[in-house]
């Protein structure tokens, strides 16, 4: 835990991904450079009561217990959206541009897409937030129809309902009725956006050893029943979880980022004037990662630095 908040910032070093007010600040300043007299009040409003939600601090609710899908990890999303919105909308024609109200949208997805992790006061079923992996997206959903009506954005609340499900896997994107195109590209580049910052995070590899494994424990995802009753190990350990996510990111690239999401990951290259930070810090995860699959049995990877 300790040596990976040192690893605070994003994939550039620029912002502290840890802070909301410093990821604020950097969604603020991309906004208000693409669009002119842009307010920005209401994304104020939303990253405050983000840092009241998931520190425990929201009527109604206890603070965020999941290691993995932790502040950090929705902060750094939410950047990636606002960096990725800002891609598309260059070069784009007056009639495909989404424009503010759908930017800032975007960004309110993107900062309570993980919302259903964290566990209601008076909840009975459930101990851990972590215990809700399955259906977290539907509870964000559902947190995200209630909270935004609050702070003016009644009128979108439905379809931020429909959007955050681009961020999971409880209902395929593809299927779903969006009556404007423009719905349909802010989600794929929020689900974009999702994928791309956690595994080009520097500390992904430990956080899949460390943090997600036991997420996925407690979720019910490291074991399952299959039609019959018999029980499938599909992640035995921490370091079985580490051997499987080579063929995990090749699979999300392929199927996900490129298929279902139309390669929108693109737009980075085109918010930093050719460069896509994001794929090459992915892509050098993977390599660190193969590498040392090939020279360490599992119980030293239980316990190796996976530092470059």
């Amino acid at each position: 835990m300790g040596e990976l908040q040192r690893f605070n910032f994003d994939v550039t070093g620029t912002v502290d991904v840890s802070n909301p007010k410093s990821v604020c600040a950097a969604v603020i300043a991309i906004l208000r450079g693409r669009y002119d007299g842009i307010d920005t009040s209401t994304v104020e409003s939303l990253f405050t009561e983000f840092a009241r939600l998931y520190r425990g601090q929201y009527p109604g609710f206890f603070a965020c217990d999941t290691q993995y899908h932790d502040m950090q990890h929705v902060l750094d999303v939410t950047l990636a959206t606002a960096r990725l919105i800002d891609g598309y909308e260059i070069g784009q024609p007056l009639e495909k541009r989404l424009g503010r109200e759908l930017a800032i949208l975007g960004v309110a997805i993107a900062l309570f897409h993980d919302s259903g992790y964290i566990r209601r006061r008076g909840d009975s079923r459930h101990q851990f937030g972590a215990e809700y992996t399955r259906t977290h997206v539907s509870r964000s959903a559902r947190f995200l129809r209630e909270f935004l009506p609050t702070i003016g954005l009644d009128t979108l609340a439905p379809i931020a309902a429909k959007l955050v499900h681009y961020t999971g896997y409880e209902f395929d994107p593809a299927t779903m009725h969006l009556t404007n195109p423009k719905w349909h590209m802010l989600g794929t580049l929020i689900g974009s956006a999702d994928v791309l910052a956690q595994m080009a995070d520097p500390g992904y590899l430990e956080k899949c050893r460390d943090r997600l494994f036991h997420e996925f424990e407690l979720g019910g995802i490291t074991r399952e029943l299959d039609a019959n009753g018999a029980e499938n190990i599909r992640y035995a350990s921490p370091a079985d979880l580490l051997k499987q996510t080579p063929a995990f990111i090749r699979h999300t690239l392929n199927e996900r980022l490129d298929a279902l999401f139309g390669g929108a990951y693109r737009y980075f290259s085109a918010h930093f004037g050719g460069y896509d930070p994001y794929s090459a810090s992915l892509e050098r995860n993977r390599v660190h990662l193969e590498r040392l699959l090939q020279q360490y049995d599992d119980s030293a990877l239980q316990s190796l630095s996976l530092r470059f």
